[in-house]
C-alpha cells in the first residue's frame, strides 16, 4: 500500500473563551468568543468558515490536538470535538461571533445551549468564503437552518442592482428570523414536512425556481441535498460550474451532530 497523502495543515487553533451568548431565535444562539490572538484571524469574505475546538464530551478542560498530516488528533489518538461555523464579519477587535443551531441533540448544540462566560474553546481559520461577482444580474441563494448566518452575510454583500431570490428551509416557523431585504430581493421560508428528509423542501424549491441567464447560485446545507442540487443545476439546467457555489455543511445520520452551522 502507498503512503497516505498528506494534506496541508490548517491554520493553528487560537485560544478563546466564551464572552456572552444571545438567543437569536428559539433555534439559534449567538456565541461571542473573545481572545487576545483573534486579531490574527481576519475574515473578509461572506460565507467564510472557522473550525471551533470544543471540550470533549464529559471534559470541561480543552486539550489541544495535533495535526498528523491528514487530520487533527488528541494525544490519546482520539478525534477532538471540532465543528465548523460561519464567523461574523463585523465584530469589535478581540471578539468573534458564531451562530449555532439548537436542534435537540449533538455536541455543538448542547455546548451552545449551556455555554456560560469564561468557558474555553479555540478557533482556526478562516476557510474560503464566497467571491461575489459584482456584475452578475441575478442571484439564487438557497440554504437550510445551518446556512442562515451565511445567507445574512451574502444579502449584505450582493450587488444592490441585482435581483435576488432567497429560499431557506427550516424545521418549523420558530426558526425564521428577520433577513436583510431591499427592493429586488424575494425571500421564501419553507418548512420541512413530517417524514421528509432534510433538504427535500429546499431541493424542490430550487427545481422550480426561475433561473434567468447569468444568474449566480449559492447553496449550502445537508450534504446529500446539496449533491441533488448540483446534479439539477449542472445536468438538468446546464449552468456553468463557475456560476455556482454549492457546499455541504453537514451529513444527515452522521453521529455526533446535525449541522456545521
Amino acid at each position: 500500500m502507498g503512503d497516505v497523502p498528506r494534506r496541508r495543515e490548517p491554520p493553528p487553533f487560537l485560544p478563546v473563551t466564551v464572552a456572552r451568548t444571545e438567543r437569536v431565535s428559539p433555534r439559534l444562539i449567538r456565541i461571542t468568543l473573545t481572545g487576545a490572538d483573534l486579531d490574527r484571524l481576519v475574515v473578509e469574505q461572506p460565507g467564510s468558515s472557522v473550525r471551533v475546538l470544543l471540550p470533549s464530551p464529559g471534559d470541561r478542560e480543552l486539550v489541544a490536538p495535533r495535526w498528523n498530516g491528514n487530520e487533527f488528533l488528541l494525544p490519546d489518538g482520539k478525534r477532538p470535538a471540532i465543528r465548523t461555523f460561519t464567523p461574523g464579519l463585523d465584530g469589535p477587535a478581540g471578539e468573534l461571533d458564531i451562530k449555532v443551531v439548537i436542534h435537540g441533540g449533538g455536541l455543538a448544540s448542547e455546548w451552545a445551549d449551556a455555554a456560560v462566560g469564561g468557558e474555553p474553546a479555540a478557533v482556526s481559520g478562516p476557510g474560503r468564503g464566497y467571491v461575489v461577482d459584482p456584475d452578475a444580474p441575478a442571484f439564487l441563494v438557497a440554504g437550510d437552518e445551518t446556512a442562515i448566518p451565511a445567507v445574512v452575510q451574502l444579502l449584505a454583500a450582493l450587488p444592490r442592482e441585482a435581483l435576488v431570490q432567497v429560499v431557506v428551509e427550516v424545521a418549523d416557523a420558530s426558526a425564521e428570523i428577520d433577513l436583510p431585504t431591499r427592493p429586488g430581493v424575494a425571500i421564501r421560508w419553507v418548512s420541512l414536512a413530517p417524514g421528509k428528509s432534510p433538504g427535500d423542501a429546499l431541493v424542490a424549491e430550487v427545481r422550480t425556481a426561475g433561473i434567468p441567464p447569468g444568474t449566480r447560485v449559492w447553496a449550502a446545507g445537508e450534504a446529500a441535498a446539496m449533491q441533488r442540487i448540483r446534479r439539477h443545476l449542472f445536468d438538468e439546467r446546464g449552468l456553468p460550474r463557475g456560476h455556482t457555489s454549492v457546499r455541504g455543511y453537514w451529513k444527515h445520520g452522521r453521529p455526533g451532530d446535525a449541522g456545521a452551522d
